[in-house]
């Protein structure tokens, strides 16, 4: 085994270890008493008397500490037996695996939705490389199917096809038509923003000099295409690995509005119930999950790449242009409306319940009122500040984290796929029981699950930057290690970085608001978008505008986003 191999193998081990002994002392970080959590569970009718807790205790042997408790399990683990639910009482292994193939088979779905819109976007890319023409963006479409987060598409699916249509049912998991509308929800923006990632990739990859030269040389048109799809590829691989990982790990949210009983659910429920053998079964089904799926996509990034890419074999890449004039106008349009929704609104009290319940829009309240009263433009424009900001500083973080955790190598791919598969929920409540359900806790934990895509891109960029020529040359100049990476590596890899990055920050924006309204982030009446959507979903088909305005309002940030992302991208123009 080489060295590199030997660091991943070692990475994934210590990372999985690591997450899955911090789950095995939930009930201890939480400050709260597991045995009076188990009693309440089995006995709701028994008060909690020392004696009564005592006994739970001593039946659980939770005694002896976080340490000797997940000793036992992993000695369990090891004959093959997952442990015994501390609530039903029942072997675990049974539910956990039912669980987890409900979602492989949503995630099997969802990444063939997935699949299907990234060759849509990428299609006409594809034949303008075919015919030697410019090569730009996404364009609108791939701004559009980018900009939907998955929680909100979900709610717009289940009302529209599944309460109003009736096409669909609207929950449960009895047979391939509950699947439709859930993949949907998942497959659709992943796949908006793989298109978007691949497409950058082969503008890049169609403008390096190689490519000139095949054409040169009479090679057909989808020869080079061919040649261009390896080359891109190479550079978004591990991004689809990690979509796949996410979506395994991280549809919580849309498992809990179609209430189909995947993994998401039941580590939802094994956490609120502190069912500390199911919560350890579920994440260690998504941790080995990650890490197969990691090292496939390690040899496919391998084929993709021809093997490891040795010093200088990569040329400069092609200069950076501005997209057309598409993302332009989108990007100052949505702006404009969300500058003037946030103007609008500021200096509005978001709090007052003055208005009638549910109001409708009118001159006086433009978005209407929310089931309390409140004026929703107030609130809309209020909650900009507390969802936005610390969404900014969350990317940013992620960002820099992503680009130091990059430099580790093959030491980076355990904690990547480990904290990929983390689901949100999972790592709130674990940073809500170090720190408390504050504000700043949801922003951890949010960071948490953020940071691991752009790592992951962050490696990819560094090895082509590294396999640059003028790169290679540095060091015999006498330009230390250091000041190669600092003064040519990491300016190469920071632009597409940050475009991936403003892609995530609709995303990490919902999360954020999603923590708070679950009791791990800033209480309500705080006005965060996703509160907000959470408070209206119930009244929907009432007063959809109670939904409505948060929604634009995220709709509009995620299209600003991804329209900002297109800027400055590596374009490729025919030349006279």
């Amino acid at each position: 085994m080489r060295g590199a191999d030997a660091a991943s193998l070692v990475s994934r081990i210590v990372a999985a270890a690591a997450l899955l002994t911090l789950a095995g002392a939930l009930p201890w970080l939480s400050q709260r008493d597991a045995a009076a959590s188990i009693l309440r569970a089995r006995y709701a009718e028994l008060e909690p008397t020392p004696e009564a807790l005592a006994s739970i205790r001593a039946e659980l042997g939770l005694d002896g500490g976080p340490l000797l408790t997940s000793m036992r399990w992993w000695a369990g683990v090891v004959r093959g037996e997952l442990g015994t639910s501390w609530v039903s009482g029942r072997a675990v292994a049974p539910g956990v695996w039912n669980a987890f193939g409900v979602s492989l088979t949503l995630t099997a779905f969802a990444l063939a939705v997935a699949l299907v819109v990234t060759v849509a976007l990428v299609s006409p890319t594809c034949v303008r490389v075919i015919r030697d023409g410019p090569v730009r963006g996404a364009g609108p479409a791939g701004v559009v199917l980018t900009a939907m987060p998955e929680f909100l598409l979900a709610s717009a699916l289940l009302v529209v096809f599944a309460v109003q249509l009736r096409l669909f049912p609207p929950y449960g998991w009895q047979g391939v038509i509950n699947v439709v509308l859930p993949a949907l929800a998942l497959g659709i923006p992943a796949g908006g923003l793989l298109g978007r990632l691949l497409v950058d990739a082969l503008a890049a990859a169609s403008g390096e000099r190689w490519v000139e030269v095949w054409r040169a040389g009479g090679a057909p048109g989808h020869v080079v295409l061919l040649a261009v799809i390896r080359r891109a590829v190479a550079a978004v691989i591990d991004q689809l690995g990690l979509v796949l990982i996410g979506i395994l790990g991280g549809a919580v949210a849309v498992e809990q509005v179609f209430a189909i009983p995947g993994v998401g659910r039941y580590l939802l429920g094994a956490a609120n119930a502190q069912d500390l053998p199911a919560l350890q079964a579920g994440v260690l089904m998504i941790t080995v999950a990650a890490i197969a799926v990691g090292a496939v996509f390690a040899l496919a990034r391998l084929w993709a790449w021809g093997g490891p890419l040795p010093a200088g074999a990569l040329a400069p890449p092609p200069a950076h242009r501005p997209r057309d004039g598409v993302a332009v106008t989108t990007l100052v349009v949505a702006a404009a409306l969300l500058a003037a929704i946030v103007v609008a609104g500021i200096f509005r009290n978001p709090m007052a319940s003055a208005h009638p319940r549910l109001a409708p829009p009118s001159w006086e309240l433009p978005f209407g009122a929310d089931a309390s009263g409140r004026d929703l433009l107030a609130r809309v424009a209020h909650g900009a500040v507390g969802t936005l900001g610390p969404a900014v500083l969350i990317v940013i973080a992620a960002v820099a984290l992503g680009l130091v955790v990059a430099f580790a190598g093959p030491w980076s791919d355990g904690p990547v796929e480990v904290a990929n598969a983390t689901p949100p929920l999972i790592a709130g409540v674990v940073v809500a029981a170090l720190f408390g359900p504050t504000a700043g806790g949801a922003a951890a934990a949010v960071l948490w699950v953020s940071w691991p895509p752009l790592a992951a891109h962050a490696r990819s960029l560094i090895a082509e930057a590294r396999a640059m020529p003028h790169v290679r040359w540095m060091p015999v100049l006498g330009m230390r290690p250091v000041g190669v990476n600092l003064r040519l590596v990491v300016p190469a890899a920071l632009p597409p970085l940050t475009r991936h990055a403003m892609l995530r920050l609709p995303g990490v924006a919902l999360a954020l608001a999603s923590l708070g309204f679950l009791g791990l982030g800033a209480p309500p009446p705080t006005p965060e978008w996703g509160l907000l959507l959470s408070e209206g979903i119930d009244y929907v088909e009432r007063a959809p505008w109670a939904t409505a305005a948060p929604a634009l309002a995220l709709v509009l940030v995620s299209v600003i986003a991804v329209a900002a992302a297109s800027l400055g991208g590596p374009s490729r123009s025919r030349t006279a």
